[in-house]
């Protein structure tokens, strides 16, 4: 049985990661089976052994082989790539041609960058996952064919069926055993292995003495973020064997060919900066609140005033900044609508009008006033005093209702809907 230390030899694979090693074991356990295989990880990393490794060791490693990158293939004729199409099909179509699931009957198939396959490309890969039927474009005649399916994808495929961009139901049925490979950020006792292997290879391709690097710049290298991964790592081993004169490589030498060394390590961006927005939106909704508390209050005391005095005209001219901060209008009784004018952000709240009431005796003021002010606003009923004013007004000028609104302090108008409004 092949071991996990044969096969890297046999492929040559370069690191002794935990991670790594897993994710080879179970290619290994998965390879005798037909089971589907979906091998996850960023781009670069080298996706692409584990599909080759399944192939030989599987009882269908004399058969083909084919790799297909879904991603560079144009959503047009993928559909005839992967099945197949007829003669006459489309445009173009001059003659019959075999699809890659018709040709690899018997072997296996590597899709790689699977995640990119358009929708209705889904629906017919399902079917052949399913029960291995598949359909020509332009062809009605349903075909069969046997073969073993491997998926790769570098995209985060919960995201994506939760976008509706990659059918859930294929999801699983490409993703009965998982194979994760790790980022060679995640490996870094490896990273200096694969760049001498990579130096040394290019030293042989080029002809020159191979490349080596000196400790500080070994450093660098092993904490360096790696976006590319293997690729970007190969790239620069190449660029390097290639440039340098000097084959003892330093850090300063090293940075200048690392893109972004200031920056290497992920970082949350923002995070002082959103605090400080929630701060100071917190601070405003607390000041909004406490000009209103403020707006009450003086509104209280306005509605004091007008119970107190007679001439409630010479009140409102007073206080009239206040009444239209409030109502939103020079006189509340012409405002259009009974809530007080408040910011957007909060519901509106409806706020007593000032009537003139007959007050209860005055209160000595202490320090528990505030209290006292809100048990009394909820104990006095304004619509019962409006309406017992009204009458009395109405009474006294002999139900004349502008002398009756005169004395009120109130419009002719509004005087008019408020006796239809009580129906008196």
């Amino acid at each position: 049985m092949s071991t996990v230390q044969n096969i890297k030899q046999r492929f040559e694979l370069i690191g002794n990661d935990v991670k790594l090693n897993r994710a080879l074991e179970k290619a290994i356990q998965v390879a005798p089976t037909d089971i589907s295989v979906l091998v996850t990880g960023e781009s670069g990393v080298g996706k692409e052994a584990i599909p080759k490794i399944i192939h030989a060791l599987s009882h269908r490693k004399h058969a083909k082989y084919i790799a297909v990158n879904c991603g560079a293939i144009p959503e047009g004729t993928i559909d005839s790539e992967l099945f197949g199409h007829e003669k006459g099909a489309f445009t173009g179509a001059t003659q019959t041609r075999s699809g890659y699931f018709e040709v690899a009957d018997g072997g296996t198939i590597f899709l790689d960058e699977v995640g990119e396959l358009p929708l209705t490309t889904q629906v017919r890969l399902l079917r052949v996952l399913e029960n291995g039927e598949f359909l020509k474009v332009g062809s009605s005649k349903v075909q069969k064919t046997n073969v073993r399916i491997v998926a790769a994808t570098n995209i985060k495929m919960m995201e994506a069926i939760r976008d509706g961009k990659f059918r859930e139901d294929l999801y699983y049925r490409l993703s009965t055993v998982e194979i994760h490979i790790p980022a060679l950020r995640e490996r870094q006792e490896d990273i200096h292995l694969l760049f001498r292997k990579f130096a040394s290879d290019f030293g042989q391709k080029y002809k020159m003495p191979t490349v080596r690097l000196e400790d500080d710049a070994v450093a660098l290298l092993q904490n360096y973020r790696w976006p590319g991964n293997i690729r970007q790592l190969r790239n620069i081993a190449e660029q390097i064997s290639v440039l340098e004169q000097d084959r003892s490589v330093g850090a300063a030498t090293l940075r200048s060919y690392l893109p972004d060394t200031g920056n290497n390590l992920p970082a949350v961006v923002g995070q002082d900066e959103r605090k400080s927005d929630f701060s100071n939106e917190r601070e405003i909704l607390y000041k909004v609140l406490f000009d209103m508390k403020s707006d009450l209050n003086d509104l209280k005391k306005l509605t004091l005033e007008l119970i107190k005095n007679d001439d409630s005209e010479k009140v409102q001219e007073e206080n009239r900044g206040l009444i239209r901060k409030i109502y939103g209008a020079e006189d509340p009784e012409e405002a259009d609508t009974s809530y007080a004018v408040l910011p957007a952000a909060l519901d509106p709240v409806p706020v007593a009008r000032p009537v003139a009431v007959n007050p209860e005796p005055p209160v000595q003021e202490d320090k528990y006033h505030f209290a006292e002010e809100i048990e009394e606003e909820e104990t006095l009923s304004l619509q019962e005093k409006e309406v017992e004013l009204i009458q009395k007004a109405l009474q006294r000028n002999k139900g004349k209702r502008k002398a009756a609104a005169s004395e009120l302090g109130i419009s002719e108008r509004t005087l008019y809907r408020k006796i239809k409004q009580y129906d008196l």
